[in-house]
């Protein structure tokens, strides 16, 4: 009997082994989504915040797999122990990314004393791949298809601008420092010698990684290796806004493993512009540095005043901090084209923001020009407008070359949309008499009027071109006037506009001098705004549009028509084709939309075609 009850047990029992058997085998795979497979192969602490597969073979094969799990410190410490030995390259890595991952939990941690270690761990993994990038430590090179090497550029990225941030509130430090990390001591030294501005005149730097950007199409950002960084410079009477910059920090190590344990080895923490094209040289090899054009404006213009200068300015609203004038959206550097952006009505200078941030993404405009803005109020009289831009040309010119020696000024492109193309024209042209006669019938020196009056009547009226304006780019403007300028909506601006009483002081008293007919146009005591001035029956706009550019200016016309029918019985709903065309252009490019074109891909496209175009002339 219990021979018997043996046997069923040992049935039941192989039964049951022969049923797991059937179920599942120690070792197996799983069918999974391609995507799946693809997420698996490709986790890492930057993406997933865990091990990568490549740091965990190394973890097992030290047995240190659990361990770290309890004390990463320790673990860490005793891995870098080993690397002073065992010279396999993946070890190297695996102590970049254990680094990193734990700077992370640290930056958890509920004690104080444990958040501030952070930066330490932060340096360690930007130092580990570096080490891993440019060390020679075996036979065993990286190369292209290692899935490592793309990881471990983007570990020295991250990693550098967290691990220098130890000043207040974890803002970045870039002074000279000696790190006293857990595995050793680094001593780092700034080399601000790559850097075009002089260092003192930037307020502080932020990682442009800690943002992301709105309100752009695209994000210019160019792979290498290095942390790019918005640096904010001072603001002062000439640059009312903030003005930021795109630069890229690259610490470059003397010394290695053993140096730095040793507490011998040093690093140069080295300043680039991203408006270079700057290629490093690190031990034999050639990374190209990353680099992020798009971040820097958009971080500064998050909360910039210019939004406001638009309608507010357009209204009267003078804005004592802000005046009309010329500002550069990076700082000067000498052999470098002006391209001088004007806007237009109701408009502000971020509205180029979106072709200029594209243009900046191009290499070869990057290397070659500067962009420029003029800011002005869009309500004043045309002329006057085109005067301060004249003006504002000759002294910028003035005031940074001023002994004639750049090149590069002196050939100027300037890019008006709108009202702006105007201005634009302004700046380009010879009139002598032909506005004067316009609005008076008679030559400036038949009026009988005191030199004073016709010292201001020459400024606004007797226009010459600026010697260093080769090349004007007209988008969308209306040289004949525009379709809107009614007479019930020129009487209605005039009702909601205040005008600036500088501007009331100098253009009132030219009323008397009007020929009978602009009288009875105007009226004898109407001021006229910028909106009189793109009336289809503007006599001074007839003028202009009669007016061909100055000898040795070429001009180019960008013009904008809705929908798909003929261009020359279109408009953009602001602007008609046969008053945006003119004769004698170089070229003109029909874009299918509507009057606030600038921004569209096809006018930035040709805009960047004309300004290859320059540089080839």
């Amino acid at each position: 009997m219990q021979r018997i009850i043996c046997s069923s047990r040992l049935c039941l029992f192989l039964l049951v082994v022969l049923l797991l058997a059937g179920c599942a085998t120690p070792i197996g795979v799983r069918e999974v989504a391609p995507r799946e497979s693809y997420r698996q192969s490709m986790t890492d602490v930057m993406t997933d915040g865990v091990t990568s597969n490549a740091t965990n073979i190394v973890l097992h094969r030290f047995n240190l797999t659990a361990e770290y799990k309890k004390n990463p410190a320790e673990s860490i410490k005793a891995l870098h122990t080993r690397a002073l030995h065992d010279k396999r390259r993946d070890i190297i890595y695996a102590l970049a990314e254990l680094s990193y991952l734990h700077a992370e939990h640290l930056l958890e941690a509920p004690e104080q004393a444990d958040r501030q270690l952070a930066p330490d761990y932060f340096l360690m993994a930007a130092t580990y791949a570096y080490f891993f990038l440019i060390d020679d430590r075996s036979n065993t090179t990286t190369n292209v298809f290692d899935l490592r090497v793309h990881s471990a550029i983007d570990l020295y990225n991250f990693a550098l601008w967290r691990g220098m941030a130890t000043g207040s509130a974890g803002t970045l430090d870039l002074d000279a420092s000696l790190r006293k990390l857990p595995v050793g001591t680094l001593t780092i030294a700034p080399d601000r010698t790559h850097l075009p501005w002089e260092f003192q005149d930037f307020s502080r730097f932020e990682p442009t990684d800690k943002y992301v950007v709105r309100g752009l199409s695209i994000r210019n950002r160019v792979n290498g290796i290095g942390s790019p960084l918005i640096g904010l410079k001072k603001i002062t009477e000439e640059t009312p806004f903030v003005e930021a910059v795109p630069v890229t920090i690259f610490l470059r190590i003397d010394g290695d493993l053993k140096r730095l344990t040793e507490g011998t080895a040093s690093a140069s923490l080295e300043f680039y512009s991203a408006y270079d094209i700057n290629t490093l040289e690190v031990n034999g090899r050639h990374p190209p540095l990353e680099t992020d054009l798009t971040t820097p404006t958009a971080y500064i213009l998050e909360s910039s005043k210019i939004w406001d200068f638009g309608l507010g300015a357009f209204l009267g609203r003078e804005f004592a901090a802000v005046p009309n004038g010329l500002f550069l959206s990076q700082p000067y550097q000498a052999g470098r084209i002006p391209v001088v952006f004007v806007h237009g009505t109701f408009s502000n200078p971020a509205r180029w923001m979106e072709m200029l941030n594209t243009l900046r993404a191009d290499p070869i405009l990057r290397q070659k020009f500067q962009y420029w803005y003029f800011l002005y109020n869009s309500s004043a009289p045309i002329v006057v407008s085109a005067a301060d831009l004249r003006e504002a040309l000759r002294d910028k010119i003035d005031q940074l070359d001023p002994a004639g020696q750049d090149q590069a000024l002196q050939n100027m492109v300037v890019v008006g949309h709108s009202q702006g193309g105007l201005l634009a024209k302004l700046t380009a042209v010879s009139t002598d008499d032909r506005l004067v006669q316009a609005l008076t019938g008679k030559n400036l020196d038949d009026l009988e009027m005191p030199e004073e009056k016709k010292a201001q009547v020459r400024r606004f009226l007797v226009v010459e071109p600026v010697p260093e304006v080769k090349r004007v780019v007209f988008i969308a403007t209306p040289h004949r006037g525009s379709i809107l300028s009614k007479q019930w909506v020129r009487n209605l601006i005039r009702r909601i506009v205040t005008l600036p009483a500088t501007i009331v002081k100098t253009t009132l008293n030219f009323n008397e001098y009007y020929s009978d007919e602009i009288k009875t146009a105007l009226g004898s005591d109407q001021i006229p705004n910028s909106i009189d001035g793109m009336s289809p029956d503007n006599p001074i706009l007839k003028a202009l549009a009669a007016t061909p550019l100055a000898t040795g200016v070429t001009g180019h016309s960008i013009i904008a028509i809705k929908g798909n029918g003929a261009p020359e019985s279109g408009d953009d709903g602001v602007v008609a084709y046969s008053s945006a065309h003119l004769d004698g252009m170089a070229s003109e490019f029909i874009v299918r939309a509507g009057h606030s074109c600038q921004t569209h891909p096809f006018t930035i496209e040709e805009v960047r075609r004309i300004l290859l175009e320059h540089l080839g002339e």
